[in-house]
């Protein structure tokens, strides 16, 4: 038996889609922007190649997701298609935080481990110590993973919507081949 995986079955269970239809871009901007006046809970930044889209709330959490749609031109044998991207996440400034406490942790365990290790094989007293640091760069990784995953329970609802938004204003155009 064959299963098939449809585009709302991938908005659903993934944070990235893709979809081709035969609109040209500046159609689809234009029709996206028509949408998105007529929804008072989302606002966003549209324009021909990107677009930005965020629920609107009262506070402005540090974790706020976002709907990011990018508009491609494919060509395939002579016909030209567009491709529209999405891709569900936290905006770049969050991304890029804990993707810098990621790095600076692990580097920081590298060397810590890496110096007691050494000097268990140099036979030197002078680096018991890393050991414990060591543990201490994991145990903050660890930290930084589980604030990430509280961001997103935080987050759940206002996902949800996105969703609810990339299927309302993309999937009705989707080209079936």
């Amino acid at each position: 038996m064959k299963t098939e995986e449809t585009t709302i079955d991938k908005i659903r269970s993934r944070p990235r889609f893709k979809i081709y239809t035969d609109l040209k871009p500046a159609e689809y901007e234009q029709m996206l922007n028509e949408y998105l006046k007529n929804q008072q809970e989302f606002s966003g930044n549209i324009n021909r190649e990107i677009a930005t889209i965020q629920v609107k709330t009262k506070d402005e959490p540090f974790w706020k997701p976002s709907l990011t749609l990018r508009t491609e031109t494919e060509k395939e044998n002579a016909e030209q298609r567009t491709a529209i991207r999405g891709i569900f996440g936290p905006s770049s400034s969050v991304w890029t935080f804990f993707m810098f406490l990621y790095f600076l942790f692990s580097i920081g365990w590298m060397v810590f481990f890496t110096l007691w290790f050494v000097g268990l094989q140099i036979r030197s007293e002078d680096f018991h110590w890393a050991l414990a640091a060591s543990f201490v760069m994991l145990g903050c990784m660890l930290l930084t993973y589980l604030a990430s995953r509280i961001g997103q329970s935080k987050a759940k609802e206002e996902m949800e919507k996105l969703r609810h938004f990339a299927i309302e204003s993309t999937l009705k155009f989707e080209k079936n081949h």
